[in-house]
């Protein structure tokens, strides 16, 4: 049976306002979806990466749920809401892999207790989070759409419709971030 867009805003509107029952007919119906946004992501990680697509799925899952008084708008909106949560999830996780090998005290993420992340691949993500913090500092929807595309494996048209904007605005902005993230993660900072 297939699963209708308008299906699924139907019921994350009802769940925002507070009908529990819709969110028991949502999670069979965005269950795939997420499952398909975590596989974009972690295919694009290292064959060493052990974290399991469904640690990541479940985490994610728990809390998009867990969020407090959100206001879905739309299928979309919940979806760029789930890219956000997993690059939250594999950042703070890259970030306790790298911190934890120098004895830091970066704060414990536990996913799944196999899991790592190599350490040139955890310092590639942290970089990419700074970056992306500074580019949102002077771009916001240029960093939104490098975190829709990249962490979230969206298209270019459902980038579009998320950030509400023409596709080919999203391209320009896309190839314009690309190379401002390029040049800040590649270029030695000033002494």
């Amino acid at each position: 049976m297939p699963v209708f867009p308008q299906e699924i805003t139907r019921l994350l509107l009802s769940w925002s306002k507070g009908d529990a029952a819709a969110l028991d007919d949502l999670i069979p119906l965005v269950y795939p979806e997420l499952r398909k946004l975590a596989r974009r992501y972690m295919g694009r990680e290292s064959p060493e990466h052990t974290l399991q697509t469904s640690a990541l799925i479940n985490e994610a899952y728990l809390r998009l749920v867990n969020q407090q008084a959100v206001e879905w708008q739309d299928r979309a909106h919940f979806f760029a809401m789930a890219a956000r949560v997993m690059r939250h999830i594999l950042i703070d996780h890259a970030r306790n892999h790298r911190y934890g090998k120098r004895g830091g005290g970066a704060q414990h993420l536990e996913l799944n207790e196999a899991a790592f992340v190599t350490r040139k691949r955890a310092a590639e993500l942290v970089a990419l989070d700074d970056a992306l913090i500074s580019l949102a500092k002077m771009d916001e929807r240029k960093s939104k759409i490098v975190e829709l595309k990249f962490f979230g494996g969206l298209s270019v048209d459902e980038t579009a419709e998320v950030l509400k904007i023409s596709p080919v605005t999203v391209m320009r902005e896309w190839r314009a971030a690309k190379a401002w993230l390029h040049q800040e993660i590649t270029e030695p900072a000033p002494e």
